[in-house]
C-alpha cells in the first residue's frame, strides 16, 4: 500500500469481511463513526497513527515495514520525468 486511499480502502475491506460495522468498530477503538467512513473512503486528511492503530487492532490487524529499496532523489525523479531541475 503507498496511499491513504489504499490503507482506508483495506480496512473497511477487512471491517467487512468481519461483519463488522463502522459503528461497532469505531466505538471499540475510540473514533468517530464519522471519521472512520471518511478514512475509508480517503476523504480524511488526517486520521493519526493512534486512531489507525486502535482500528487495526479491533480489526485484528497490524502495521509491518517493508523495505522497499532506495528511492532517487527529487532531481532523479524529475530527469526521469522530463521535468526541469
Amino acid at each position: 500500500m503507498q496511499t491513504v486511499l489504499e490503507l482506508g480502502e483495506a480496512v473497511a475491506a477487512r471491517r467487512r469481511s468481519l461483519g463488522l460495522k463502522q459503528g461497532d468498530v469505531a466505538a471499540r477503538a475510540g473514533v468517530s463513526q464519522e471519521a472512520l467512513s471518511r478514512f475509508e473512503r480517503g476523504k480524511l486528511a488526517e486520521f493519526g497513527s493512534r486512531k489507525l492503530l486502535a482500528v487495526l487492532a479491533v480489526l485484528g490487524m497490524e502495521l509491518r515495514f517493508v523495505d522497499m529499496g532506495a528511492s532517487g532523489s527529487l532531481d532523479e525523479l524529475r530527469r526521469e520525468r522530463g521535468g526541469d531541475t
